[in-house]
């Protein structure tokens, strides 16, 4: 089987929560492909041809980040004294989850994919995850879980909130799981296997 886990990932939550998604992957199945991809870095059409594709990103007004957010978050980063800032993930700048999606070709086979973002804990805070749910399924992706969020300390910037990499690796087990029911075989070549 092969996964993709493509996320976007300005301070590093959403990169730690993503590196958790891979390893509970990798706990459910021992001999799964998984490819950790920052979105920059995440040739669309080799993501698309993973058996389940997982994507992530953090939570920026209410939705998937655009560009005028990350240019804003970075440089509202870079403006604080140097002992309150925090390190930015490469890439930082963009490409973003909302960007990559323009390039992802469509998955004709209803292939399993799932959301999830960083976020706030705040009721109205909204989450990127939802809008990352409709865009695979617009794909032609079969999305088999509700979009997770997970969450960072209420300032946003984090740390993410205790239990949150346990939490999501075991969220990710079960994604497997479940995958494995719809795909059919553990291994594929690339081409969808009977279903």
């Amino acid at each position: 089987m092969r996964v993709a886990v493509v996320f976007e990932s300005l301070y590093g939550n959403t990169h730690e929560v993503a590196e958790a998604v891979a390893a509970g992957v990798a706990d459910a199945r021992p001999d799964a492909q998984v490819e950790l991809l920052r979105v920059g870095d995440a040739n669309p059409q080799r993501a698309a041809a993973a058996d389940l594709l997982i994507v992530g990103g953090p939570t920026h007004m209410r939705g998937m980040t655009t560009g005028l957010s990350r240019k804003m978050g970075v440089s509202a980063e870079q403006k604080k004294d140097p002992e309150e800032r925090h390190d930015l993930e490469p890439g930082a700048e963009g490409p973003g989850v909302r960007d990559w999606f323009h390039e992802l070709p469509e998955a004709g086979d209803h292939r399993p994919a799932a959301a999830f973002d960083t976020r706030i804990g705040a009721r109205m805070a909204g989450g990127a995850a939802p809008g990352i749910a409709r865009r695979l399924r617009h794909h032609g992706y079969e999305v088999i879980a509700d979009p997770e969020p997970f969450y960072v300390q209420d300032n946003g910037e984090g740390p993410l909130k205790e239990g949150e990499t346990d939490r999501a690796r075991a969220w990710a087990a079960g994604l497997v799981r479940q995958a494995v029911t719809i795909v059919g075989s553990p291994t594929r070549t690339g081409a969808p296997t009977d279903r």
